[in-house]
């Protein structure tokens, strides 16, 4: 089957294509597993990480994509909840041991044994691939297989991050970055608190404005004053310099919660500004998501369907997979992005 790899790490600041087209061995799935004929992938920044190195893959070559939609083309003997044909979605947590004290208190993302599709296991750029069938989601069915992608990794890790603020509805939430995540958090925080203001620290005009189109009380540059401070700040960017300018507009007792699997290390030194006085002091709290259970997954599709929750996006065909990574790490993003076969 036809696939996208990468081979070995690469700078993305001046190498245009870091995958490579290979035809690799179908998948064979045993009697718990889901062979699944992909329809289109996500693209989201965690392939940027393990291009670069930050989370580098298992292995070489590898199979990237973790934000899979497509339908169900064969069965293990013992699958039960799923048939030929059904529309499915393959997440981040592609598995987790099951029996570890963070796995039987629901705390699946923090196992020892963690795998991560796309990153650990072959994931979604790729005609088809495999997943074991407690690890795959049905999709709702108001809701497109390109409206889908995102949510099961920029939506889910959101969602996390939005519960993990604490924040109850009427209380102003802080959005830093609006890209694939950042527009899904507003969506979700404005739907399960309807009386919240939210606002948006983004560099970029048009995403400015994109934000107040879907309902941020304000939207701004990161040197702007917003009209308020927040009780809670979902940080979405790649960079440092975001999390220490927020900090400042935080309500004393605020949270502010990093959902990026990591941080890239261009502004470092933003971090030698962070002061205790200035930005900590009166209990203020720095908090990193970790991955995504298949708690959050679900319960955000189950949401997604309820509003019903669409990403904004932007499709490339997969064999211009290299031109959409290169778009997201160096161009404005409005929405995610989409491979579609």
């Amino acid at each position: 089957m036809k696939a996208f790899a990468i081979n070995k790490i690469t700078d993305l600041n001046t190498e245009k294509v870091p995958l490579n087209a290979v035809n690799i061995p179908m998948p064979v799935i045993s009697e718990d597993e889901l062979l699944i004929k992909v329809i289109c992938c996500g693209v989201c920044h965690t392939e940027l990480d393990e291009i670069e190195g930050r989370v580098a893959p298992l292995n070489f070559p590898m199979v990237p994509g973790h934000e899979v939609i497509g339908k169900v083309e064969k069965c293990g003997s013992k699958v039960k909840h799923f048939k030929n044909g059904d529309r499915v979605g393959v997440a981040w947590i592609y598995s987790s041991c099951g029996k570890c004290e963070f796995c039987t208190s629901g705390f699946e993302n923090l196992c020892p044994e963690f795998m991560g599709t796309g990153r650990d296991v072959l994931g979604g750029y790729a005609e088809y691939m495999k997943v074991t069938e407690a690890f795959a989601y049905k999709i709702p069915e108001d809701i497109s297989a390109i409206e889908a992608a995102p949510l099961l990794c920029a939506g889910a890790i959101g969602y996390r991050s939005l519960r993990l603020t604490g924040l109850q509805n009427g209380k102003a939430l802080g959005l830093t970055g609006f890209g694939a995540s950042g527009h899904l958090i507003l969506k979700t925080a404005l739907y399960l608190m309807p009386d919240s203001k939210v606002i948006v620290f983004t560099r970029n005009k048009e995403e400015q404005s994109f934000a107040r189109s879907l309902g941020a009380y304000w939207a701004g540059g990161f040197e702007e004053t917003p009209p308020f401070q927040v009780h809670a700040i979902i940080d979405t960017t790649p960079a440092w310099k975001p999390i220490v300018k927020s900090l400042f507009h935080l309500k004393p007792g605020g949270r502010l919660v990093i959902n990026a699997i990591r941080k890239e290390s261009a502004d470092q030194h933003e971090l030698q500004k962070l002061q205790y006085d200035n930005h900590l002091w009166m209990e203020k709290e720095i908090k990193s998501v970790a991955n995504i259970t298949r708690k959050d997954v679900r319960e955000f599709l189950d949401i997604a369907a309820s509003v019903p929750l669409k990403s904004t996006v932007e499709t490339y065909p997969f064999d211009k997979a290299n031109e959409a990574l290169w778009d997201l790490k160096h161009k404005n993003i409005r929405g995610g992005k989409v491979l579609v076969w």
